[in-house]
C-alpha cells in the first residue's frame, strides 16, 4: 500500500477548448459516447450515481446509462432501494463517466424525476426474464440473512410468474435532466482541460476551469 502515492500517469490523447466545443453541452457529451464505444471502452454506458440523504450524506454507486432522450439522462432501479428513498427526498443527482481509455471523463449534475409507468414498463419488457424475476426477488439494499434467501425467493417468483413476469409497483425508470455538464480532458504535467456548461434559463454558459 505503501506504493500508492508513487502511481502516477502523464496524460496525453487529446485536448479541448471553450472556443472549439458546440454550445449545446449534449452533442458533445454523444460525440465523446460514441467515440467511446468505438474505442471499445468497458461498459461506456457505466456511470457513478451519486445522491443524498435529508441530511446531506452522499452515497454512490454504478449504474447502467440507458437512454438519452429529450434531453435527459435515464436509468432504472428500485424504488425502494437506497438511491430510490434519497431521490424521493432531495430529487437531485449528480453523474460520472469516466472513459480511462481516453482520458476523458464527464460530471453531470441535475434535477430527477421518474419516469411514466408505461416507459417503465417498455423497458422492463425488453429485459431478459431472469433479469425481470430478479427484479422481484431482490429486497433491494435490505438487509437479508444469507445468499440462500435471495436464491429462494428467485424459486418462488419463478414459481410464480413463469417466463413473463411483470413489472414491479416498485422498480421503475428515472430520468436526470442536467443543469450542469463538466468535460474533463486529461493533458500532461496535471494541467488538465476542463470546460464546463452552466444552464441559465435556456441558454448554456460555457467556462474554463482550472485543473
Amino acid at each position: 500500500m505503501d506504493s500508492i502515492a508513487q502511481l502516477r500517469k502523464n496524460y496525453t490523447l487529446g485536448q479541448l477548448t471553450e472556443t472549439e466545443v458546440p454550445l449545446d453541452p449534449l452533442a458533445l457529451f454523444e460525440v465523446w459516447f460514441d467515440q467511446a464505444v468505438k474505442a471499445q471502452c468497458p461498459e461506456p454506458n457505466s456511470m457513478t450515481l451519486a445522491t443524498a440523504d435529508q441530511a446531506g450524506n452522499p452515497s454512490a454507486r454504478i449504474v447502467l446509462l440507458k437512454g438519452v432522450e429529450q434531453n435527459a439522462f435515464t436509468f432504472f432501479t428500485n424504488y425502494e432501494s437506497q438511491k430510490g428513498q434519497e431521490l424521493a427526498i432531495r430529487p437531485q443527482a449528480a453523474l460520472l463517466f469516466h472513459w480511462h481509455e481516453l482520458e476523458r471523463q464527464i460530471r453531470i449534475k441535475g434535477v430527477v424525476e421518474r419516469l411514466t409507468p408505461a416507459q417503465s414498463d417498455e423497458y422492463f419488457h425488453s429485459r431478459p426474464s431472469a433479469s425481470r424475476i430478479g427484479a422481484w426477488a431482490s429486497p433491494q439494499s435490505t438487509k437479508i440473512p444469507n445468499r440462500e434467501f435471495l436464491e429462494q425467493s428467485e424459486a418462488k417468483y419463478q414459481m410464480q410468474f413463469g417466463e413473463t413476469p411483470p413489472r414491479p409497483k416498485h422498480w421503475g425508470g428515472y430520468r436526470l435532466c442536467p443543469t450542469e455538464f463538466e468535460f474533463w480532458q486529461g493533458r500532461p504535467s496535471r494541467l488538465h482541460d476542463r470546460i464546463l456548461y452552466q444552464l441559465e434559463g435556456s441558454t448554456w454558459r460555457i467556462a474554463r476551469l482550472a485543473p
